[in-house]
């Protein structure tokens, strides 16, 4: 079967493949690139730009950390990023996540249509929003993620009465994906709330909107998987996991070696300041947190709304701007490791254009 092409808004992408978004760190420049140059959509995160080569963009920091939201989602890092992607993929289109969770969510949408993102995704919570922060860019496509088809009727019924305007494509979730989940704890495990369940639901309520394209997400691994959703409704994927195990992805080497080593029992959901459940790795974090013998907690960085300055933070037992930092950075002690719930399949390095052609054709070794 030939999986063909996606259309989202203007924007023609070879493959119906949209790597996903990452942060803090794990999608930027390289990996981004390095797929919309082997025909997916390659997606930047907007968090903890600040961090970007070296922290050179934060203009005011504590403890050699972005001081506040204006520095953790600094501007100047994020068209730092996408410009060195361009390095590599030209003027083909590259996307960016942004988390509504975020705090100065309006700013970084604008941000990210100035700096020449080609396409908005948003999700950690409802965008409702969001056609409002980036209307001076009507070419910028926008694509909320849902995890319902409540959520999809109400981000179009927002939309098209206050904005005169529907979503490019609609990103439709389920609980296997990696970091912050769009369901309670125990949906997540409700086989009623799984992907191929919810993904038809959310396809019968997007007919009553218009014929914008379904990308599913959360645990598609292979081009059968692809191939699955694609029966179910959608007209492309979203994979995040499968891509940390690429050469080109930004993590670090420690970072890598964490999922290369994991097991799928040490894969589970983990509470977060962000409030919604979150799937990692069980590492030495995560056992200092239950015994609530954490690293100190400092809301430095003011990341997300939902945590209050870091009352969320104290009540989980981490920071997770200071502990997604550290994974990044390598340091295995203290970081936070997000994965999908296949991360444990993960076996050895491969290049982005040895994945992309194994997704396309099927050829898994």
């Amino acid at each position: 079967m030939s999986l063909g092409s996606l259309k989202i808004g203007k924007h023609s992408i070879k493959y119906p493949i949209i790597q996903g978004g990452m942060g803090l760190g794990i999608s930027w420049d390289r990996l981004a690139s390095a797929v919309s140059l082997n025909g997916g959509l390659g997606i930047i995160s907007s968090v903890g730009t600040g961090y970007y080569e070296n922290r050179s963009h934060i203009k005011k920091e504590f403890n050699t950390r972005p001081y506040g939201s204006e520095n953790f989602y600094s501007k100047e890092g994020l068209k730092a990023v996408i410009t060195n992607a361009r390095k590599v993929c030209g003027d083909l289109p590259l996307g960016c996540n942004i988390l509504c969770a975020s705090n100065d969510y309006a700013r970084i949408a604008r941000d990210a249509c100035e700096v020449g993102f080609n396409v908005i995704i948003s999700g950690a919570g409802l965008p409702t929003n969001l056609p409002e922060f980036t209307q001076d860019f009507p070419e910028v496509a926008l694509i909320p993620i849902v995890s319902s088809p409540k959520a999809l009727k109400i981000i179009c019924k927002r939309w098209q009465g206050r904005y005169n305007r529907l979503p490019d494509a609609v990103v439709v979730e389920g609980p296997k994906s990696g970091g912050h989940q769009g369901f309670t704890y125990e949906q997540c495990l409700d086989p009623n709330y799984q992907l191929e369940a919810v993904l038809p639901t959310v396809a019968a309520e997007a007919k009553n909107w218009g014929n914008f394209p379904l990308i599913a997400a959360g645990g598609v691994w292979d081009k059968k998987d692809i191939e699955k959703m694609i029966s179910l409704g959608a007209s492309g994927v979203q994979m995040g996991t499968r891509f940390i195990g690429t050469f080109e992805c930004d993590a670090s080497d420690e970072f890598k070696s964490v999922l290369l080593g994991c097991k799928k029992e040490d894969i589970e959901l983990i509470h977060s300041p962000v409030g919604y459940p979150a799937r990692g790795v069980r590492t030495n974090l995560l056992n200092l947190v239950d015994k609530r013998m954490g690293p100190k907690i400092h809301c430095i960085s003011n990341c997300v709304a939902p945590c209050e300055r870091g009352k969320g933070a104290n009540e989980v037992g981490y920071c997770i701007a200071d502990r997604l930092f550290d994974a990044y950075f390598g340091r295995k002690e203290t970081g936070l490791f997000f994965t999908g719930a296949n991360g444990y399949r993960l076996d050895k390095l491969i290049s982005v254009k040895e994945l992309m052609d194994k997704l396309v054709n099927g050829e898994e070794s």
